[in-house]
């Protein structure tokens, strides 16, 4: 074993080993297992450095600064009771059982005091406890015991309250000061960075929010503090640069300012309606789908929004996604005169998922392997019944539609099928821009209660989704434990204009469905076989994929999505006539054009349509009257001048077809 050697600043013993004196080591992966970095290790363990960079030192980083905010929050309120503090994507969070609110003079004294706290260098000791010492220990803090009661449970205990209990020992950790003092505990699994003062200056508290303990209304309502910490002031600075330049390209800010969609309170929170120039858009969207799935081999179908009560039992949905569904609705029964019921009625629910209404389209007759793959795919809208304070413009909503396809396939032709689909998604999602991808692979956990079905399904399911990954040439992560409890999935994931990754389509293999419909298909060999079922979204959802795409173009979409594709402004309204003419020809190939015929001056015209982000705007005068030509203007405040009509006409035509982002001259050149 070798001694632990912790940052040089430290001038109090270890307690324990390590290997790595370098300050950028956070913590240790022992046998493939995060450990602190002052831990004991011995000559037949495998050890590997954390560096606090690396996407579990960051993790490590931010738990650790959660930490730290709510030993500030009890120095400066020491009546508040503790609930969870996981870390998240790029930041973490504390929620805290209040009396009062906190307010921004709250906040000020918290990071004055965390700054405190992390220049006092107290060490993060672990310490593994029994049940009894722990519920000792935090008999002031129900909701720690609480949490205590379902250790073991941690996924139904609470969303990223895994951080504190799980099926293994329990531990708490101490804030340990220079005197060998415990300034401050709580409960939790670890690991941390050695001392508060390897959080440095690169953090911030970033909001308040309110939070219902264990994500159910049923519970008391707690405050959630938002912060974030990266390893360099510098990182915080660049990550506070890209959320400033999110909140410019927001969707829902855009939306309203460009005349897309809006959530009128008269029809319900999460219920968007979609205005002319967000419906053109959207209408696009659908339209080139449908070609691309058409041209791939897919049928479109079309579902009810409402069904019984029965077909979401023989799913299963009603029992395993009950809560996310909206109360049924009954109907069907039937009463004589007198009132007495003479027919049961029926529950009816709207439905969450589309995949049911598919299988009974696929059950309606007899299949043989000559009719596989089938390939069903529906715009279908579902409604999912999430809690108030998770709704989030048109990325989390009640009602939304997805592009859904189902695909039955024999097991022999998975691979094959998976890797269609895979090549397609991702030709599909080129031609609306986006180009940055990299795939996940969930794959079961190794614990059997946690999946069904064969080990034989599992090997040869996963291993047929790692080599369509593998043969797409993404960087491919795999995710242990991550699958579905019935079959592996692939997740692709995307990266926008200003770096963010949004998890778009999903490649889930289902052998479960199936099943429980009991589907089958007749084989070469004349026998009943069971078919497997692929699920795949696309855009994941309609409403969702078009707010990424208005984020990532900032509302400036190329010409073939832009709601108004040319504009034509007349410098005087006597070449109105003129312009008039030039925008019916473009109508008559499709083109979305129209005249400015309004009193406004030329100049206030050209501001107007480029606030809108309108991509093209075709100026003439006397000029451009007499040689048959006009003039393009461009989003930047660019210009081309003489354009010919018909080599004008051309050019938006050509930028049409080829989905080309038009931004400046150089654009349409």
């Amino acid at each position: 074993m070798t001694d632990v050697i912790l940052p040089s600043d430290v001038s109090y013993p270890a307690d324990g080993f390590a290997l790595f004196p370098d300050r950028s080591v956070v913590a240790l992966r022992v046998n493939g297992e995060l450990k602190d970095l002052a831990t004991s290790v011995t000559a037949d363990d495998t050890v590997e450095p954390v560096t606090i960079d690396s996407p579990d030192g960051l993790d490590i980083l931010r738990h650790s600064a959660a930490h730290v905010m709510a030993q500030a929050v009890q120095r400066i309120k020491p009546q508040t009771n503790l609930g969870i503090g996981p870390p998240i994507t790029d930041g973490f969070y504390y929620d805290f059982g209040t009396d009062e609110p906190f307010t921004p003079e709250d906040v000020k004294a918290i990071k004055k005091e965390m700054e405190r706290i992390v220049r006092e260098n107290q060490r993060f000791v672990r310490r593994v406890v029994t049940e009894e010492e722990a519920r000792a220990e935090l008999a002031d803090e129900p909701f720690k015991l609480e949490l205590i009661d379902l250790k073991g449970g941690s996924k139904e205990a609470a969303e990223g309250a895994s951080v504190e209990v799980g099926a293994g020992e329990l531990t708490i950790y101490d804030n340990v000061t220079k005197d060998g003092e415990v300034a401050w505990r709580d409960l939790c699994r670890g690991p941390h960075v050695p001392t508060t003062r390897t959080i440095g200056n690169g953090w911030d508290i970033q909001r308040i929010a309110g939070a219902y303990w264990r994500g159910s209304e049923k519970n008391p309502q707690l405050q959630r503090i938002y912060g974030t910490a990266w390893p360099t002031k510098d990182a915080l600075r660049a990550y506070q640069q890209r959320l400033e330049e999110a909140a410019k390209r927001d969707h829902r800010k855009l939306g309203k300012e460009l005349d897309l969609f809006s959530f009128p309170d008269e029809i319900g929170s999460g219920l968007s309606v979609w205005h002319p120039k967000g419906g053109t858009i959207r209408m696009e969207m659908e339209q080139h789908a449908r070609r691309r799935h058409v041209e791939g081999g897919y049928t479109y179908v079309y579902t009810p929004h409402i069904a019984k009560e029965d077909l979401f039992l023989q799913s299963n949905h009603l029992v395993t996604y009950r809560e996310g569904m909206f109360p049924p609705i009954h109907m069907d029964e039937e009463r004589d005169a007198e009132g007495t019921i003479t027919k049961a009625g029926n529950d009816y629910y709207l439905k969450p998922m589309n995949c049911p209404m598919h299988i009974l389209i696929y059950k309606e007759r007899a299949r043989s392997y000559r009719d596989l793959p089938m390939r069903l795919a529906e715009n279908g809208t579902v409604y999912r019944n999430e809690l108030s304070g998770a709704l989030h413009g048109l990325t989390r909503v009640r009602g939304f539609t997805q592009d859904d396809s189902h695909l039955f396939v024999t097991p022999e032709q998975l691979e094959t099928e998976a890797t269609r689909v895979l090549e397609f998604v991702i030709s599909m999602l080129r031609d609306f821009g986006l180009n940055d991808f990299e795939l996940e692979l969930s794959m079961r956990d190794d614990e059997k209660s946690k999946w069904i079905g064969t080990d034989e399904f599992w090997e040869y399911s996963t291993n047929a989704l790692r080599n369509v990954a593998v043969a797409s040439g993404l960087k491919l992560t795999e995710v242990p434990g991550e699958a579905a409890f019935y079959g592996p999935k692939i997740d692709l994931k995307t990266r926008d204009a200003i770096g963010r990754v949004w998890q778009l389509s999903t490649v889930q293999v289902d052998p479960n469905l199936p099943e429980r419909f009991e589907l089958e298909y007749t084989g070469p060999d004349g026998e009943k076989h069971r078919p497997i079922m692929i699920h795949r979204a696309l855009f994941g959802s309609i409403e969702r994929f078009f707010a990424i795409l208005l984020e990532h173009y900032a509302g400036a979409f190329p010409v073939w999505l832009s709601p108004v594709q040319v504009v034509a402004i007349p410098v005087a309204a006597e070449y109105g006539d003129y312009l008039d003419a030039i925008v019916e020809r473009l109508r008559a190939h499709g083109v979305r054009a129209e005249v400015d015929h309004s009193d406004d001056r030329m100049q206030k015209k050209i501001r107007t349509h480029t606030t809108q982000k309108v991509p093209l705007q075709l100026i003439a005068g006397e000029q451009d009257r007499s040689a048959g030509t006009v003039s393009f203007r461009f989003r930047d405040g660019t210009q081309t001048n003489g354009i010919p009509v018909d080599e004008a006409v051309q050019r938006i035509l050509l930028a049409i077809a080829q989905k080309t982002l038009v931004d400046t001259a150089e654009d349409l050149a």
